[in-house]
């Protein structure tokens, strides 16, 4: 490859080199300059314009276009997740109810528990089917994240359902309380997956960050709007006082919401002069901050003292639940106007986008006429040497370009790569040359080990190969006798007959190597161990009856010992592949020589079905003779 960068260089050094041939040539080096100085204003202005029109018309609108679209993107998908959040806090308005009233099969708040499960499931569903989409890792809630969401969720519903076939006065409000806190761990689940698509949107835009942050805070607001309600919810179940524990976690999370509350109205992207979300803060503020927190907190008070509370959690429920409706209207119409905002940025980016690219077209109308004028003379010339270059570079053969009419610096141009193109095809046959030595034996004239090993240690495909295949070691018997006794010649052409014999065996996509002194080896793609033994049976039988004519006439007969493994190419795998089958071929030497031996497939489940065996009660014992 250095000696082709060189030979690029020099053609391009002598197509370049025009001021040191005109003062040698004389007169034609007039006509050169000319040439080099038409290319280099042509290309200087084609440069220059494309470079202008790419910077500062089509490339900034594209990304314009491209972030607001993904915007777009990102936040409908932030909100389906935020939409599922709101959705398992809703849950716990029936849970409470049903947690609140004594076993009835088919009651009312059981009927409404099982609607809002509904809404909850298809909610996870769908934030399911869109992490299974293409680019999930990049876009969407991790997959581990909302299966722990999906189990806690599970476990909280068991433990609700197991309560609500309790009698209530056997109802323990340690017991109602931790159910309800299994389903404040249900939310909790979620809000890494929240914090983590927030994370994404601000790193990937951060104009993003004021509107995702606000939608966050609003989707806590929410959260714990009915989460402050649920904290007293088991005393209430159970007509118990409120304990200690529950009035601390009611005074820390309503001090949570209160500065949640302020900390959103000093957002930036909060502060709209919108009539419709300006009402609904009004409401919230009215309905939820104003009369639903005065109901808690009356109850509160009743549960400081005797606990005679003046309503059942499902009276609760019904004058609660109704405040929070305006915390939800405040989060989706926030979402919704930020939505809008962004599908407004993207359409006017994608206007601009075709305003520029019709300003493009309109340029390069203008620069048409120029091109057109210097292809004839410069470019048409130079991008068929380019194409010639860059598929010699790419050890393509080209045909050599006909005499055209062409200056002479071209010409030049041309003679350079003519030139190379001959030196690339003698490195083409030295390469050919060094790379069939290096690869094969050259005795046996099959593959040498050092080849063997680079198929199979690499996990690339290779000749159809895919990464299981099976291993046959054959070894032959007694060979060092035959060189003892007939010597290393003889040897040889037994060798060079038994590599034949095995090539005109074994199957077209098979590979055969000369694995070592007189063991070759022989790779059969597949799995299917039982056809590699049969072969392997074969080429024994074959090689038993084949008789060998040697030097002077003499007449041998050889047979063979052969080792038999299934595994995987690759690294390590390669590696105990080889061991296994050298195993079988060292047991076929001990059992006496010109057997079939076989390892178990290793690296891999050994199935019966896969080797072609019906069950493991019927394969051959280890090591049986074949």
């Amino acid at each position: 490859m250095i000696k082709i960068s060189k030979n690029i260089v020099s053609i391009f050094d002598t197509f370049f080199r025009s001021k040191s041939d005109a003062a040698a040539e004389g007169g034609r080096g007039q006509a050169d300059h000319s040439l080099h100085l038409k290319l280099w204003i042509g290309t200087g202005i084609v440069t220059i314009c494309t470079i202008i029109l790419a910077a500062g018309l089509l490339l900034r609108t594209y990304d314009d276009f491209i972030t607001a679209r993904r915007n777009l993107h990102d936040l409908s998908d932030y909100r389906l997740l935020l939409d599922a959040a709101n959705l398992l806090s809703a849950e716990r308005g029936p849970s409470n109810d049903v947690l609140g009233e004594p076993p009835t099969i088919g009651s009312a708040a059981r009927e409404r528990l099982a609607r809002f499960r509904g809404a909850s499931d298809a909610a996870l569903e769908r934030l399911a089917d869109h992490a299974d989409t293409e680019q999930a890792a990049e876009r969407h809630v991790p997959p581990a994240i909302l299966r722990g969401v999906r189990q806690q969720l599970i476990r909280a519903r068991g433990e609700i359902d197991r309560l609500a076939t309790v009698p209530l006065a056997e109802r323990q409000v340690a017991d109602i309380q931790g159910a309800i806190e299994g389903m404040f761990a249900v939310v909790d689940q979620l809000q890494p997956g929240i914090s983590w698509k927030v994370q994404r949107l601000v790193e990937r835009d951060a104009r993003l960050a004021g509107p995702v942050m606000t939608g966050q805070m609003l989707g806590d607001l929410r959260e714990y709007g009915g989460r402050i309600a649920s904290q007293i919810m088991a005393p209430i179940a159970a007509r118990q006082p409120l304990a200690l524990n529950n009035l601390i976690d009611f005074s820390r999370t309503r001090g949570r919401l209160l500065q949640l509350w302020q900390l959103i109205g000093r957002q930036d992207d909060f502060a709209t002069d919108d009539p419709r979300l300006a009402a609904i803060r009004r409401d919230a503020e009215r309905q939820f901050f104003g009369d639903g927190l005065t109901i808690l907190v009356g109850l509160v008070q009743e549960g400081r003292g005797s606990g005679n509370y003046s309503m059942t959690p499902a009276e609760l429920t019904a004058l609660f639940v109704p405040t929070l409706q305006p915390l939800e209207k405040l989060r989706g119409g926030f979402l919704d106007m930020t939505i809008e905002r962004v599908t407004t940025d993207r359409d006017r980016a994608l206007r601009i986008l075709a305003a520029a690219a019709g300003l493009t077209l309109a340029i390069l109308a203008i620069l048409a006429g120029l091109i057109v004028s210097a292809q004839r003379f410069v470019f048409r010339p130079l991008l068929q040497a380019r194409n010639m270059v860059i598929a010699l570079a790419d050890d393509r053969d080209v045909a050599p370009s006909a005499a055209a009419s062409r200056a002479r610096e071209m010409t030049r141009l041309f003679d350079a790569i003519a030139v190379l193109r001959g030196k690339l095809r003698e490195r083409a046959a030295l390469t050919e040359q060094l790379k069939l030595l290096a690869e094969t034996d050259g005795l046996t004239g099959l593959l040498n080990r050092g080849a063997l090993e680079r198929i199979g240690e690499t996990d690339a495909m290779h000749r159809g190969l895919a990464g299981e295949v099976c291993m046959i070691l054959m070894d032959i018997d007694h060979f060092k006798q035959v060189n003892d006794q007939h010597g290393h010649l003889v040897g040889d052409q037994v060798l060079i007959a038994v590599a034949d014999l095995v090539r005109s065996i074994v199957g077209p996509a098979d590979i055969v190597a000369r694995f070592g002194g007189e063991e070759i080896a022989i790779v059969v793609p597949g799995h299917d161990i039982k056809a590699a033994i049969d072969l392997a049976k074969r080429m024994r039988l074959i090689l038993q009856q084949h008789e060998m004519i040697v030097t002077n006439g003499k007449r041998l007969c050889v047979t063979a010992s052969f080792g038999v493994a299934r595994g995987i190419r690759g690294g390590h795998a390669w590696h105990h592949l080889i061991e296994a089958a050298d195993d079988a071929l060292y047991r076929a030497k001990s059992d006496g020589r010109n057997r079939v031996r076989w390892t178990p497939p290793v690296l891999l489940a050994a199935m019966p079905q896969a080797a072609g065996l019906s069950s493991p009660a019927e394969q051959p014992p280890r090591g049986a003779r074949l």
